[in-house]
This record gives structure tokens, sequence and C-alpha cells, in this order.
């Protein structure tokens, strides 16, 4: 049973705490016209949950429970139609068939808006097949919100977060050997923006006047090259950085023997160049006057000497 648009509250759900969804929270809680905001949790008794219930109430955010791995859509769906704006931040390791059914429960909500997990690359350019297979699923999202006229959607198309370019894991950036391995070729670009910068942006899209729906927007922290980031990590370290190319035939092929491996998809598909970057001028924060950490600024506050860090993290 879904709650009828009139007669629910002008709150915003978002959907998990994590590092995207605490950023959003944040971020709206923040403002001057910091709307009602209630947070979907999974249940738990452990001490961190504990500790992060009594961190969100603290801020005056309401407590939501439920498990979208594991509820069915109805009873997602009857959580979801409480609110006026539902925001997903759970993303790709909820699990594959997730996007789908958070957004099936956003339309059999009937909520009035729905911001689902594309804070990521252009899906629309990068097409269907994509070495990532994961990319075919949000696909799927755009496909069905696009296809129904009750409920507004707002895409925010963000990038990678910039900490991922730097994560070990992804090999791109070896700090252990002062290496940078370019993805594709030295000229391909890739746009970044941090979790906090994509809090902020996206609490200003959800609360703009008039209101944004029914549309892809853009942000960016920075958009670099791989030759731009090799000369960063040189500035930033004050050390030699030895220049590895990785085509998109190497990198293919490297995939092929090994098929399952997730970050070697997401390689290969950051690549090939097609929908991971596009300029920061003319971007949702450009065109306000928004300022947004670039990659050098992120990583001169994270991996330059007396940083106090040596590794990324995540």
């Amino acid at each position: 049973m879904t709650t009828p648009q009139s007669s629910r509250h002008t709150e915003i759900l978002v959907i998990g705490a994590g590092e995207l969804g605490g950023s959003v929270i944040t971020a709206l809680t923040r403002r001057n016209d910091a709307p009602e905001v209630a947070v979907l949790l999974r249940p738990s008794d452990s001490p961190r949950h504990a500790r992060l219930r009594d961190e969100l109430g603290a801020q005056g955010v309401k407590i939501e429970e439920a498990d979208v791995a594991t509820a069915p859509v109805s009873e997602l769906a009857t959580v979801f139609g409480r609110y006026d704006t539902v925001v997903s931040c759970i993303g790709f390791a909820a699990g594959p068939g997730t996007q789908r059914k958070l957004a099936e429960a956003a339309l059999q909500a009937r909520v009035s808006r729905y911001f689902p997990w594309q804070f990521g690359v252009d899906y629309d350019a990068i097409g269907r097949g994509s070495p990532q297979d994961l990319f075919d699923e949000q696909l799927d999202v755009r496909d069905m919100l696009r296809a129904q006229n009750t409920t507004e959607w707002v895409i925010v198309s963000t990038g990678m977060f910039t900490s991922f370019l730097f994560e070990p894991d992804f090999g791109v950036v070896d700090l252990a050997s002062n290496t940078v391995n370019a993805l594709g070729s030295w000229d391909t670009e890739v746009t970044v923006t941090t979790p906090e910068d994509i809090g902020v942006l996206t609490a200003e899209i959800i609360q703009t006047r008039p209101r944004i729906a029914n549309h892809v927007v853009y942000v960016a922290g920075d958009t670099i090259s791989y030759r731009e980031l090799a000369d960063i990590v040189g500035r930033v370290r004050g050390v030699p950085v030895s220049r590895h190319e990785w085509t998109v035939a190497h990198l293919l092929e490297d995939l092929k023997r090994h098929p399952d491996d997730g970050l070697r998809k997401y390689r290969a598909a950051f690549a090939l160049g097609k929908g991971v970057a596009w300029p920061k001028v003319g971007t949702f924060n450009d065109t306000r006057g928004i300022p947004t950490t670039t990659a050098e600024e992120w990583a001169r506050a994270n991996l330059a000497p007396g940083s106090g860090r040596t590794s990324p993290g995540r």
C-alpha cells in the first residue's frame, strides 16, 4: 500500500549513511534552508550502528530501518511513500539488482521525486555492453524512470570519486613505487568529484527553485588527463614518477583472463574514455560559482609529505 502524494510530508529520505549518504545528509542539515531529513538504515544492533544512529539523531535526522537487500519492494515502497523526495546513496556494493529494486519501490510508492544512485559516469554515453557489466543496470533504471510520468527524477553525474582515482587497488596510482598507469592513453580524461562536494552539490540541486526535475545534472570537482595526473603526483610527492600506458587492448585482454574481477572491469571501461569525462566548464557547480576540490588539492591534502596519510584509503 502506498501513501497518496497529497498526504506525505515534504521531507527528504536518504537511503544509506555511508561515505556518500553521510555527505548528503550533512550538507542538507547544515543549510540555512535545511529541510526535514530522514535516513534509511539497515537494522543492526552493532555498536557501530548504535553510534551512527546516535550521531544522526543529534543532527535531528529521523531514522527509518529496512534492509534493501532482503526487504520486498512493497515494504520499501511503504517507507518511501512517507517522503516527498528519496535520494538513493546505496551503490553497487549492495549487489546486482538493487538499483532496479529501489527504483521499482520509488515508482510503486509514487514518490514525488527520486534521485537514483547514479553518482558516477554518463551511462547514456557509455551505452550497453560496457566492460563493466554493472553499468547496464543503471541504464535499466533510466529506462524505468523515463517510461513514466508520475515520479519526477533527477540524475546527478559526478564522475569517479576523487579518492578512488588514487586507490591502491584500482591500480592507476601506485604510491609505493611512485608509478602512474594511464588507462587507455595519456590523453584519456576522467572526471572526479569528492563525496563531500557531491553532498553539497546534491543538497543544492535538491533545494534549487524552480525545482529541477526529469534532468541529468552534471557536476565535476575536476577533469584531468592521466598525463596531468602523473604530473600532479610528481609535484605533490616531490619525486620522479614512472609512467606506464595501459592501452585499451591490454586492459581488455587482461579482463579476458580475469572476467570476474570488478576492478579490471572498471579499468577497461574508463580506458575507453567514453562517458567518463566532461568539461568542468558548464557544469552545475561551475555555472553557479560553487567551489569544488580539484584532484591536485585533494592530493596535497592527503598524499603530500606531512599530510599524515600514506595512502588514500576509502
